[in-house]
């Protein structure tokens, strides 16, 4: 006698507004509406096949989470709070795609809030977002005091890039910026030049410091002593490396080659060595740092040390998430590595 086959279950009918609701995803995948919730939140310790049942479900149902009633459910907001400092940087705007897409990846959503490089920005950015109740606050960099992020963290996670602070709820962590810059330095001794100029950045930063100091270090390991004239201190911006040729330049610091502190200003620098008729490497061999998508499209491509802006996103909502569910933080960034490109070459004799 053979067995009759088990009827297909029949999809639950949906609401009359045609929204499919969490019950109704239950129902088919023969699971509790608890279960669920909880396969969707990652907290539920279940077998495979349901879990696999559910996702069938979902999809056949073509369910939508709700997320604010997840996040309800679960006391959050299920939102991260970012303090950026200039949105339109293409330094930063590479950060900010990585947070973006790690965050959504896990349900959250991030807010985006501009600090400016000013302590009083940065403060009332932080401010608007525990308004909105965030779940946690990244900070990329900034000005504030660092006691004033160690007091936000007493009341819920904040992960701070580009700095050195730790607590409870405080997680940081920054790029070798000084092991970054002794190789771009080290790259132009190597191809001969011993009058090297360099750009720094602002030097209340401290990535800026380090990579003066990995500027410094390089040719004290070399035996090159340092003209102090040959130094100049600039803002980060294309603008600012252009007029800090010029600087350099009416000082009749004469030099071979140049090491600016970041991609844009390299790129602002080299447009001011061409208006002063000076080629690029011809004349001057041209080292940034970063590695952004426009040093690779600069004329001439840029010789720059590759650090994975993106990735440092990443790594900073990686961060965040294991803070939220209650784990120890951690971050893997790649060592420093320099990319030669065609803006370097051998100092000819």
């Amino acid at each position: 006698m053979n067995a009759k086959p088990t009827p297909a279950k029949k999809a639950p009918s949906t609401r009359p507004d045609g929204v499919v609701t969490l019950e109704q995803v239950a129902e088919l995948a023969g699971v509790s509406p608890s279960t669920v919730s909880r396969i969707l939140n990652g907290t539920a310790a279940v077998s495979q096949a349901k879990k696999d049942a559910v996702q069938a479900a979902i999809q056949e149902l073509g369910f939508r989470p709700n997320p604010v009633a997840r996040g309800l459910a679960g006391g959050r907001t299920l939102s991260v709070g970012v303090v950026t400092q200039i949105i339109s940087s293409p330094f930063y705007g590479e950060a900010l795609l990585g947070i973006e897409r790690e965050l959504e990846r896990a349900g959250y959503v991030p807010l985006f809030v501009s600090g400016n490089w000013h302590e009083d920005d940065e403060r009332e950015a932080i401010e608007t977002l525990l308004s909105r109740r965030v779940d946690g606050v990244i900070v990329l960099a900034g000005r504030i005091a660092d006691a004033e992020l160690t007091k936000v963290s007493d009341s819920l996670p904040v992960v701070v890039v580009g700095r050195q602070l730790s607590g409870p709820q405080l997680f940081s962590f920054s790029f070798d910026n000084r092991a970054g810059a002794r190789l771009a330095t080290q790259h132009l001794i190597e191809q001969g030049h011993r009058r090297i100029a360099f750009i720094a950045g602002d030097l209340m930063h401290d990535d800026a410091v380090e990579r003066q100091n990995g500027y410094l270090d390089a040719h004290a390991a070399a035996g090159i002593p340092v003209d102090q004239n040959l130094i100049v201190q600039s803002d980060y911006t294309e603008a600012g490396g252009m007029l800090s040729v010029t600087r350099l330049l009416e000082r009749d610091a004469h030099f071979t080659a140049l090491f600016a502190s970041n991609d844009q200003m390299a790129i602002g620098a080299c447009l001011g060595l061409h208006r002063r008729n000076l080629r690029v490497p011809d004349d001057v061999s041209l080292v940034g740092f970063d590695d952004l998508i426009m040093a690779r499209y600069s004329m001439p491509p840029l010789t720059t040390v590759r650090q994975s802006v993106y990735e440092i996103g990443v790594e900073a909502a990686t961060a965040m998430l294991e803070m939220l569910r209650g784990g120890k933080p951690r971050a893997q960034l790649p060592e420093p590595e320099l990319v030669v490109r065609e803006s370097t070459r051998r100092m000819q004799r």
